[in-house]
């Protein structure tokens, strides 16, 4: 198991007699992209702020190298970068400027860091047009830009594809799992966009109303009592009219093979059927989006 990079134990912030967070412990690792999720108002931008020493805890502590944040601010940090909310630029400087003055508030950064910061994310072509010409998806690959510059080993991104159109997501996307898997950065992700995290994260903790209510990896809290199921079989079309006649199968969609809801004690039943009818099955596997499984544990959540 790979060292714990940040953790945060009996976290709690509190306005008035609100609490924005309350007990919170997350464990993120070395090497995660590390999803933390919740609905709008969960807490998420707090707990991020507080991790960054832009707000003081109402209560417990937040650990960052194994060292305690609130003694050892500037050693820690100088490990760490972060984006709250979305990045702000002079919009009449050029891209290039805009990193070496904001790279300046940490060290001097050199020109070819620079360089190389942009090529990662793709704007080294643009390093020295404007940045008010730039379109809110370059904008948010700038942002990261800017997190990178000074090669720091946990990069915290809050909302990192607000309001960005499916190619600026899919971009952003790119560039978090190009970052883990090709630069060894540790990223921790917040988002409530449940299907870009799905598509990053290898760990992930869910927050609702300021408390954490699942941690642990994505593979496993997805597939922990799934009820929907994938199925390759031929010929599709009859399998598909054999299990219409089914009372205890929902079939959700048949665009890419046989989508299927049932009782998850059920499956093998569901399988011998199709077998025994003459139709060969190729694949029947779990399948489980984390919208269903974000869904289900936040209601139940609300309902205690």
């Amino acid at each position: 198991m790979s060292e714990a990079i940040l953790t945060t134990a009996g976290l709690g912030k509190r306005f008035g007699n609100r609490w924005a967070v309350k007990d919170l412990n997350l464990e993120v690792r070395a090497g995660d992209v590390f999803g933390f999720l919740g609905p709008n108002g969960a807490g998420k931008s707090t707990t991020i702020r507080i991790i960054l020493t832009l707000l003081s805890p109402t209560s417990g502590s937040v650990k960052i190298f194994g060292k305690d944040v609130s003694g050892n601010r500037e050693s820690v940090l100088s490990r760490v970068c972060g984006i709250v909310e979305k990045p702000d630029f002079y919009l009449y400087l050029s891209a290039y400027k805009n990193l070496e003055l904001l790279g300046s508030l940490t060290r001097k950064v050199k020109r070819n860091e620079i360089f190389d910061a942009l090529e990662i994310v793709g704007l080294k072509s643009r390093a020295f047009d404007k940045v008010k010409a730039f379109s809110h998806g370059m904008k948010q690959r700038l942002g990261i830009a800017q997190a990178i510059l000074t090669k720091p080993e946990l990069v915290i991104l809050d909302e990192p594809t607000s309001g960005l159109d499916p190619q600026g997501m899919k971009e952003v996307r790119e560039l978090v799992l190009a970052l883990s898997r090709e630069h060894g950065t540790t990223i921790f992700l917040s988002s409530h966009l449940l299907t870009e995290v799905e598509a990053v994260a290898n760990r992930m903790a869910v927050l609702n109303h300021g408390e954490l209510i699942a941690q642990g990896k994505v593979s496993e809290l997805l597939n922990g009592d799934s009820a929907y199921y994938s199925i390759q079989a031929s010929p599709q079309n009859e399998a598909v009219e054999l299990l219409r006649k089914m009372p205890w199968v929902e079939i959700v969609s048949v665009a890419n093979g046989i989508d299927v809801h049932i009782d998850s004690r059920r499956a093998a039943e569901l399988n011998r059927l199709l077998v025994t009818n003459a139709i060969e099955v190729s694949s029947f596997a779990a399948k489980r989006t984390l919208e269903d499984y974000f869904l289900k544990i936040t209601e139940g959540a609300s309902e205690g």
